[in-house]
């Protein structure tokens, strides 16, 4: 298979670690190993006891039983751990999918959710979210798009890069569309949830159920990076009541990673154990430095086009003036703030990721304003 460049991490790989300030990262701020075990008294002579032989394959029994709990109708063995969650994306495509199959991908998106579905030899058609509709998906362009070939949709509630979240109504709709869609078909249609922001909706009212839990056949997609801030774990997961493509993914992993990280999976759990205040601490964070992005937004409404996320630490403004790209790459280079351009995403529109869920944001924003100052158009 053919895999194009990454572009989101080529450019992260050129800039993540020297530039000053990222003001448009998608995970949220990090803990040393140090705060993550005082959460637990004694877990720090634990994790010295932890044996470093190979793991289990599918993830040790007890991480994914603490991992099943954020569901409501999933069971431990109906939860596999890989090595963050671009090895499951990886691994569910190649399960799923074969060349000619037809895929729907919601977008923008990140890049994988369709790049290795079209290097497997897929036809690909985008679900496109648009920011006159405040980033909302029509599921009514969703039936039309629909042909006997589809095997998967792919979706990312809350969203990367926009920061929507689906209406439930909407979300319930479309899992009921997938499995009436199956009961027609000789394969059936496999919904694909990216849901690795879930948690990180700013009303815990708004928050969705997981599409595991409403449809036998969808595989729900989890990290540890996002929602709790733990990138480099590396540990990520699929959890679905699809016996089938779990066998799949299971044996491809063979191939790849084989197993995971013995402490990272010993960190992940204990981390898991405490996810709710994780969460909270984060969004605690998010809320702060939104409302800061807030009163920026509206001040400089001259120059910037604002759709207000609902969920997670990211959203994509639109510069009103001037090229996205030169403007951002003037920023890192005088400033040494990072901003992403939507072209990284093969988006046209002269939008710009922003990530808002790191504790120096307010510094980063005040550099990104003093540039403004000195950059008048």
């Amino acid at each position: 298979m053919h895999l194009s460049p990454f572009k989101l991490e080529r450019c992260f790989a050129k800039y993540e670690f020297s530039a000053r300030y990222l003001l448009c990262s998608s995970d949220c701020e990090s803990l040393t190993v140090g705060d993550l075990l005082a959460l637990e008294p004694g877990s720090g002579e634990a994790l010295q006891r932890h044996w470093l032989g190979y793991t289990e394959s599918v993830g040790a029994p007890s991480l994914r039983q603490e991992i099943s709990r954020i569901y409501t109708g999933i069971q431990p063995e109906q939860v596999l751990v890989h090595s963050g969650a671009q090895e499951a994306v990886f691994l569910f495509m190649h399960a799923a999918l074969r060349p000619g199959d037809h895929v729907i991908v919601h977008w923008p998106c990140y890049q994988s959710l369709f790049e290795v579905a079209r290097g497997i030899g897929c036809e690909i058609s985008f679900w496109e979210a648009r920011a006159e509709n405040g980033w909302a998906l029509d599921l009514d362009e969703l039936k039309r798009m629909l042909r006997p070939n589809t095997r998967a949709v792919i979706v990312n509630t809350p969203h990367n890069p926009t920061g929507t979240l689906m209406p439930r109504p909407d979300f319930l709709a479309l899992n009921a569309l997938c499995a009436e869609h199956s009961l027609s078909q000789e394969r059936s249609l496999l919904l694909f949830s990216d849901e690795v922001y879930r948690e990180l909706e700013y009303d815990p009212a708004d928050r969705l159920p997981s599409a595991c839990d409403l449809n036998p056949l969808a595989v729900s997609l989890g990290v540890m990076s996002k929602s709790y801030g733990l990138a480099g774990l590396r540990i990520g997961w699929i959890a679905t009541r699809n016996a089938d493509i779990y066998n799949r993914m299971a044996a491809l992993k063979d191939y790849t990673t084989i197993c995971n990280s013995a402490p990272s999976e010993f960190l992940a759990e204990l981390a898991l154990r405490h996810r709710a205040a994780l969460a909270a601490r984060n969004l605690q964070i998010i809320q702060s430095n939104l409302a800061r992005l807030d009163d920026f937004f509206s001040r400089r409404a001259d120059r910037f086009a604002w759709v207000r996320p609902k969920a997670g630490p990211i959203a994509f403004p639109r510069l009103l003036k001037g090229d996205v790209e030169t403007f951002c790459d003037e920023l890192v280079h005088e400033s040494g703030v990072l901003l992403l351009p939507g072209s990284m995403y093969d988006h046209p529109g002269n939008h710009f990721r922003v990530g808002f869920a790191r504790k120096n944001m307010p510094s980063a924003l005040a550099q990104l304003e003093q540039f403004l100052n000195q950059h008048t158009i």
